[in-house]
């Protein structure tokens, strides 16, 4: 099984390791491409135009320390990317209070988008960054149609035969998307709170929460010791775990889409 997780705004304010070394990074086909895009970034932040960058970086004048941050990356210190993240998904997730069995599935089976590095796994030490995947950074342009193009192969690679979740908001998702064989074992997932309004069921997505709950979702996949091989088991362990999921129907060739809806926030 392979879980899609995107990155957090929230990230740890320092590492407190060894320099960032991108040959010591989970999918190393990855590298050319990384080392491109932090180049760019490192030029954007240390140029002439801070206000064009905070711009491009959608920072806002309150933040010009990111910048600062951004210009030291290649010398800065790291920590592994499940402690750089600190977002409402992974508080709820709590990687560190994980049993071990479900730690060691965690480094396995977790991957994790981003603007800068493309994707990493949990384990690969990378230093605090500010790099919205709607950036445009010179010489790479967007960035979101810069990792389109270099995505494929190794994501590919990353999900084998297994099914795969896929919890990334919607602008890392367009970063790569399964085809054929590998989108029938791709499951997406939106969360849904619904409420009563004037005796009338409604439902409605709540950013904060919707996070809160594919943590918690994630959490609990990794401790309940299942260890799903289709997608239609994965969809099973989901609704023996006592989520209320509704299946939505797609068209042939893409990721089915599941609603986890809740009821409480």
């Amino acid at each position: 099984m392979l879980i899609l997780l995107p990155p957090s705004e929230g990230k740890a304010d320092a590492g407190t390791g060894r320099r960032l070394d991108l040959n010591r990074l989970s999918l190393p086909e990855l590298n050319p491409a990384r080392d491109e895009v932090l180049s760019a970034l490192v030029a954007l932040s240390t140029g002439p135009d801070a206000d064009a960058a905070l711009a491009a970086l959608g920072l806002s004048e309150g933040q010009r320390g990111e910048l600062r941050r951004n210009a030291r990356l290649r010398e800065a210190a790291t920590a592994p990317a499940g402690r750089i993240y600190t977002g409402v998904l992974y508080e709820a997730l709590d990687l560190a209070s994980l049993p071990p069995a479900a730690e060691r599935l965690a480094r396995r089976s977790v991957l994790i988008s981003s603007g800068l590095w493309g994707a990493v796994r949990l384990t690969d030490r990378i230093p605090p960054y500010r790099c919205p995947v709607g950036a445009r950074l010179p010489g790479v342009g967007a960035v979101s149609a810069y990792w389109r193009r270099a995505l494929g192969p190794a994501m590919a690679a990353a999900a084998g035969s297994g099914p795969v979740l896929d919890l990334r908001s919607g602008a890392y998702a367009a970063t790569w998307a399964p085809r054929g064989e590998l989108a029938g074992r791709t499951v997406t997932v939106r969360v849904l709170h619904e409420r009563d309004v004037d005796g009338v069921p409604t439902r409605s997505v709540v950013s904060h929460f919707n996070k809160a709950t594919k943590g918690r979702l994630v959490r609990d996949l990794l401790t309940s010791g299942v260890r799903p091989r289709s997608a239609n088991a994965l969809v099973g362990a989901l609704r023996d775990l006592k989520y209320r999921v509704e299946e939505q129907p797609t068209a042939a060739g893409r990721p089915r889409q599941l609603d986890v809806v809740v009821t409480e926030l």
